[in-house]
């Protein structure tokens, strides 16, 4: 009898996770900004005889790169403008600690304590606590030029240089990107109603969700007080907020065509595509008022089959609806919210940010981890002498960033990234001679930042490593010989972020998702209640359940990040959300089913008695709380009575799938 083949040995799938490039395509215009941004001051420092200033302008404008994700102009302002102010003043708080031994310690670690707690109030802070650490790292690790004011002007002054760079385009494009954004969402709907009845149809929601949380997100950050004012706005608006009848009927024409048999007429999703079409033409501006029979004066007439069934006609009404909202000439000014509601007055959101930053152990939490960190990196370079040490800071800086990823898994891309960008490096540091030619060679990296960041953190720490030695090296004048005290210094700070900010925590050995799972589980039984409660025509309550709706897809989609960032933590944490992922699936499900049950009621079908309502509210209440009180997960049969031709039907048989889910039992290998 043949013996059977020794089994190949591989890296385990969540190590290997992150060297895997993203398909995400290359953002071109980003990568001719960035090679301007960061080539062009290195020209004009060498030109008037002072590459060392031309340096540190390149540095601003590599914080300035990094920082530039944003999609509308405005948004770019902010997300640009607001960390380079914070770069500014750690770069000043630095540099006035420079020589100090350890006052610098003590400063740079209350930095980081500060830098860690604003980095969970959102997106933007927390690229500005990364700024305001990294430059005060810088400014005490290199000598800046003299008077102290000038680093944080050199610096800022490459943030402008990005920011003008990026606002060119503004006078041309200015609504473009939103506007792109609304036939986006268009487009993932239409697909959505293709993907009908399909196993791929939760891919395709989820695409959906994160394209409408775009949408929003970038016409809402423009939207102003007086609607009048910006027309463009309240079309988008209109348009926007005319999609959620046409979301909200999806899962009853999903629950026809997997179940019934009754498969999705090609002429709706091409009537949603011509109506993207449409969005992305802004046709509406030459168009009219879409009536009854789905066009006006410039809209075209909506073909679409009989609808008989309430399925049929909930997405009948929503079509036409929309396109009398997208061919109209003029949207109703009164009708541009959206359906979240009116976001609050800055002062008042400021207040929620503070009192969030102040009182939430979660904010405590990473900036002590991140205070240990630095304040162990900062003492350890100061006892022992380690050239050029502010490098370790830095390596810690940007892997214990948990909003970023898995720090296990950071850590070990940091070190692989900084060791390919070293490779990378050595031969410019080597045969390239310090002048002019630094400007072409510039051009050529600045231009991997963008396209090498969009393929993944590996890519980009190996991108960004031959472009900080460059700079630093028209700084401190080392050439080839920073390159193997880079590599040290990295994997001293990957050890540290490892050690004391990972290993010696016992959170980073369990996972956050069964909190997040039952709180997402508890909600759906409120949007139970508040979904199947709610009389048909009461314009509050139905704006209160599309509320509801949104924010349980909105926290959803938290919940799928946590797990993608927990699967590629090592075990147990990896293995656990691994075996929850499909109690995650399950619950999308769940709201999906409550969703469809809700329109069928709306558009002619039998409501559902209380009891049956209550009885799955009690099952999804008791789901929810053996989450949170055990991590491990127990099949539990439930019997569920019903009329199983009602509407509540397919929600009964994704609760029942629900709780048969349990944690696998790991078979010991003999």
């Amino acid at each position: 009898m043949a013996k059977p083949a020794p089994a190949r040995l591989s890296p385990p799938a969540w190590l290997t996770a992150g060297l895997r490039p993203s398909s995400t395509p290359v953002p071109w215009p980003a990568v001719g900004r960035a090679s301007i941004a960061l080539a062009a001051p290195l020209a004009v420092g060498f030109a008037v005889g002072q590459p060392a200033y031309g340096a540190l302008v390149s540095m601003g404008a590599l914080s300035g790169v990094i920082g530039d994700t944003a999609d509308a102009y405005r948004m770019r302002i902010f997300n640009i403008a607001v960390p380079q102010l914070f770069g500014a003043l750690g770069v000043t708080l630095g540099t006035l600690v420079f020589g100090h031994g350890w006052l610098a310690v003590g400063a740079l670690t209350l930095v980081a304590l500060v830098s860690g707690m604003i980095s969970s109030i959102g997106a933007v802070a927390s690229v500005s606590g990364l700024l305001l650490l990294l430059n005060a790292v810088v400014g005490a690790g290199l000598p800046m030029p003299d008077p102290w004011w000038k680093a944080p002007l050199l610096l800022t002054a490459g943030g402008v240089v990005v920011l003008v760079l990026t606002l060119l385009g503004w006078p041309w494009r200015g609504g473009q990107p939103e506007r792109a954004a609304v036939a986006g969402t268009y487009r993932s709907i239409a697909e959505l109603y293709e993907a009908a009845g399909a196993d791929t149809y939760d891919e395709k929601r989820q695409q959906v969700t994160a394209s409408l949380n775009q949408s929003y997100d970038l016409v809402l950050a423009r939207r102003a007080r007086q609607h009048g004012r910006a027309p463009t706005l309240v079309r988008l608006l209109a348009e926007l907020n005319v999609v959620i009848p046409l979301l909200e009927a999806a899962p009853a024409t999903h629950i026809a065509a997997r179940h019934l048999g009754r498969p999705v007429p090609p002429e709706i999703p091409a009537a949603v595509r011509a109506l993207a079409d449409a969005v992305a033409r802004d046709s509406g501006a030459r168009g009219g008022s879409g009536g009854k029979g789905g066009h006006g004066p410039g809209g075209p007439a909506l073909e679409l089959p009989p609808a008989t069934r309430p399925s049929e006609k909930a997405v009948d009404a929503a079509l036409r609806h929309a396109a009398g909202v997208v061919h109209r000439t003029e949207p109703d000014p009164h009708n541009v919210d959206d359906r979240l509601g009116r976001p609050a007055a800055l002062r008042v959101r400021f207040r929620r940010a503070a009192r969030g930053v102040l009182l939430s152990e979660s904010s405590w939490r990473y900036g002590l981890r991140l205070a240990l960190c630095i304040g162990l990196a900062q003492a350890l370079v100061s006892i022992i002498p380690v050239p050029r040490s502010y490098w370790v800071a830095l390596t810690v800086t940007f892997v214990l960033k948990p909003d970023f990823g898995s720090v296990f898994s950071r850590a070990v891309l940091r070190a692989l990234g900084t060791a390919a960008g070293l490779i990378l490096a050595a031969p410019v540091l080597a045969a390239v001679p310090r002048g002019w030619w630094d400007v072409p060679v510039m051009l050529v990296l600045a231009a991997l930042i963008p396209a090498f960041s969009a393929k993944g953190y590996a890519f980009q720490t190996a991108a960004i490593t031959p472009v900080i030695l460059l700079l630093s090296d028209l700084l401190n004048h080392q050439g080839f010989h920073l390159v193997l005290p880079r590599l040290y210094d990295s994997l001293i700070g990957c050890g540290i972020a490892l050690i004391a900010g990972y290993l010696l925590w016992p959170e980073s050995w369990h996972t956050r998702v069964a909190d997040r799972l039952a709180d997402a589980v508890a909600d759906t039984a409120g949007y139970l209640t508040l979904a199947l409660g709610a009389r048909p025509g009461e314009r509050a309550e139905t704006a209160a359940r599309h509320r509801a709706r949104r924010k349980l897809y909105r926290d959803m989609s938290a919940v799928r990040s946590e797990f993608q960032r927990a699967l590629t933590e090592p075990p147990p944490a990896g293995d656990l959300a691994a075996a929850w992922w499909p109690l995650a699936i399950a619950v999308e499900r769940m709201v999906d089913a409550t969703t469809a049950a809700r329109i069928r009621v709306d558009h002619g079908a039998p409501p559902p008695e209380p009891t049956e309502v209550a009885a799955v509210e009690r099952q999804l209440r008791e789901l929810a709380d053996g989450l949170r009180a055990s991590d491990v997960l127990v099949a539990v049969r439930v019997d569920l009575g019903g009329d199983e031709d009602g509407v509540l039907a397919p929600l009964r048989q994704e609760v029942r799938a629900a709780r048969a889910i349990a944690t696998p039992v790991p078979v010991p290998r003999r």
